[in-house]
């Protein structure tokens, strides 16, 4: 087990003034990167992350860990204790497994839940102000468009990925000892480069005038919300701040306040890339499955057969309780967003497919 510790954080809170200390788990993410630039102006950051290539900023003293160990963990934070005290005003806790493959894996319980449980364990000798968990908008019951989801609507998650969200929510209820939690379940995030897998891939099979992108077995009237990553980046800071207002457990959903169609995405992302609608055609379930089956047997197509079952499911989040517990509003939407991001495209095509692993 070894950690990076750069020189300028070596002595941690205990010689810099008394700032407060913040860990970051997955730190060298695209949320947690981002969070920490925010944070260290304020805060002592610590980033919690696997061994290796990508490293979080330089801001953060990076601490390499491993959620599966017991050992790694111990080691970790005897460097918490040793350079920053028995104090950590909180923990924001972005790792976690998950693919878009479909299939089970054991790595959702290892690194997910059971990560999660090992990660309060140790942290339960500490003075630990805040725990925020990322969970996620999949979580819940599919409704319908009008019917917006509150953190108290029915939980159905579908696949193994939110499955698993819902089970870590569970262990922190149960395990968090004296430890405040807040639990975010954030919406689809994206950002001006892209970053959302599903919207990113639906720009790649616009541009490239797939014959999929023409093709839809749903309703189109149906759509998910999403989430510019900068403003999941103030709700977090926001949280952090206001940690000692907060209830000793709370649901928090982070979403856009307007949620898109598929329709609607379609006919922005067509008309800013050819300058026209591109019109869909529906087509049945049986159909689409058997052509994502081919398109995955001769190749590594984004569209899985069993994302067919999940195409008519409409998430329609309402974040109220985020807006008046943290004074959090989105400053971005999806709308004005994807004009920028079809730029970004345009001006380096090349750039855009690396930025968001899109196979050409």
């Amino acid at each position: 087990m070894e950690s990076i510790t750069p020189l300028k954080n070596s002595l941690g809170s205990k010689g810099n003034l008394g700032r407060e200390v913040v860990i970051v788990t997955g730190s060298s993410g695209m949320i947690g990167s981002a969070l920490i630039h925010k944070l260290a102006k304020k805060y002592d950051v610590v980033g919690f992350d696997q061994d290796g290539y990508p490293f979080p900023p330089v801001e953060a003293e990076c601490v390499c860990v491993d959620l599966t160990s017991d050992s790694r963990m111990a080691f970790a934070f005897e460097r918490i204790r040793y350079a920053y005290g028995n104090k950590i005003a909180s923990v924001v806790h972005l790792a976690a497994y998950y693919d878009f493959l479909g299939r089970p894996s054991e790595l959702y319980d290892k690194v997910t839940v059971k990560g999660t449980e090992r990660l309060l364990k140790y942290l339960q000798d500490f003075e630990v102000e805040q725990f925020i968990f990322s969970s996620s908008m999949l979580v819940y019951k599919p409704s319908s468009p009008g019917v917006k989801i509150t953190e108290d609507s029915p939980l159905e998650p579908k696949w193994d990925y939110p499955k698993s969200k819902v089970t870590t929510e569970k262990v922190m209820h149960e395990k968090r000892g004296e430890i405040p939690i807040v639990m975010m379940r954030i919406a689809g995030v994206y950002s001006e480069e892209g970053s959302s897998i599903p919207i990113t891939n639906q720009v790649q099979r616009i541009y490239e005038k797939q014959i999929t992108a023409k093709l839809y077995p749903a309703n189109t009237a149906h759509g998910s919300t999403y989430v510019h990553r900068d403003d999941v980046i103030d709700a977090m800071t926001l949280a952090v701040e206001k940690r000692k207002d907060l209830p000793a457990e709370v649901i928090l959903n982070i979403g856009d306040d307007e949620t898109l169609t598929y329709q609607e995405l379609q006919d922005i992302i067509s008309t800013e890339i050819h300058g026209k609608k591109i019109p869909i055609i529906g087509t049945p379930k049986w159909f689409a499955k058997a052509g994502a089956f081919m398109q995955n047997l001769f190749g590594k197509a984004f569209i899985k057969p069993w994302m067919i079952d999940l195409a008519n499911d409409h998430l329609e989040m309402d974040s109220s309780r985020a807006k008046k517990l943290l004074g959090w509003k989105p400053e971005h939407s999806l709308r004005d967003t994807l004009p920028k991001m079809v730029k970004n495209l345009n001006d380096d095509p090349k750039k855009f497919y690396q930025e968001n692993h899109l196979n050409k």
